[in-house]
């Protein structure tokens, strides 16, 4: 049994992780493909990442979310990235190391990863 600070400590924690996923709708959008083929290559590790690292950083101008099948499937775990008046960016065979690599560049100095997006993997 948890004591009630571990467990209002657990509630903390969890409040930063929800909050990842629902920012304002005008910010920055992180959608993860978690269809079956998604999951299957390790998608799941890869949402949470993200999930973890915005909480992180406090990027309350980042959303998080998932989505089913992106349509590239020899490419998952796949990862789209869309900000206001900019291209999407889409990021494919992502890992949770990738994930908080793009959260740094990307997410907090605007620099997309290159190296590992749809365009650099044909």
């Amino acid at each position: 049994m948890k004591s009630l600070a571990e467990l209002t400590a657990l509630r903390d924690k969890m409040k930063h992780t929800v909050s990842a996923r629902e920012a304002a709708h005008d910010s920055k959008r992180v959608v993860v493909g978690m269809a079956t083929c998604g999951i299957a290559a390790g998608a799941r590790p890869v949402l949470n990442a993200f999930t973890e690292e915005v909480a992180k950083e406090n990027l309350d101008d980042v959303l998080v979310t998932q989505t089913g099948c992106i349509g590239i499937c020899q490419y998952e775990p796949v990862v789209e990235v869309f900000e206001q008046d900019k291209e999407k960016v889409t990021y494919v065979h992502m890992t949770p190391e990738k994930a908080r690599r793009v959260v740094a560049e990307h997410l907090m100095k605007g620099n997309p990863v290159v190296e590992y997006t749809i365009g650099a993997a044909k």
